[in-house]
This record gives structure tokens, C-alpha cells and sequence, in this order.
């Protein structure tokens, strides 16, 4: 999987709400009602990962979720994060 420019990731962020390109990752926040919510809503995404063989860096404090997205074996992001990114999008939709 090749690197994307950081042109290009710029392009794709402004189609993609709340995610912001941070050193040679894509990353964002999310605030859930509770710890439990929160809690769920990771076990679904590690499902998703899974399914995608690709794992994001993330955290969980309390009802808040912190999600971080590159490709380590590129050096930085590629489509694979944008996919998940997406994939994520469409996760917390349902939430």
C-alpha cells in the first residue's frame, strides 16, 4: 500500500467530518453518553478492524474515544485508513 500525499489526504479529509491529519496520521475524537457506550462501540470497531486487518492507535478515557489511523508498514496514511476511517463514520452513525 503506497503513502498518500499530503495533498491528497487534505482532499479526502473534506469529505470526511471531525478527522485531521497530525503527524503523518488521520485522528479523531469521539464523546459517548457513558463508559459502557463507549466501551461498545470499540468492541464493534475492533470487530471491523479485524475484518480488515488493519488496527487503528486508539485510547478510551471515561466516555471518550480517541482514534488515530496510519499505515505502519507505508510510514504514514494510505487508502487502508481511509476505508476504516469511513467504516468508523458508518459505526458511530448507529450508535
Amino acid at each position: 500500500m503506497e503513502k498518500l500525499s499530503e495533498r491528497t489526504i487534505e482532499e479526502r479529509l473534506d469529505k470526511i467530518e471531525g478527522w485531521e491529519y497530525v503527524n503523518e496520521a488521520i485522528e479523531t475524537t469521539f464523546e459517548f453518553k457513558d463508559f459502557r457506550e463507549a466501551f461498545a462501540t470499540m468492541t464493534h470497531i475492533a470487530f471491523e478492524c479485524e475484518v480488515q486487518g488493519h488496527h487503528p492507535d486508539w485510547n478510551n478515557v471515561y466516555n471518550t474515544l480517541n482514534i488515530r489511523l496510519s499505515t505502519h508498514d507505508a510510514g504514514g496514511v494510505t487508502e487502508k485508513d481511509f476505508v476504516l476511517a469511513h467504516a468508523i463514520e458508518k459505526i458511530i452513525e448507529g450508535v
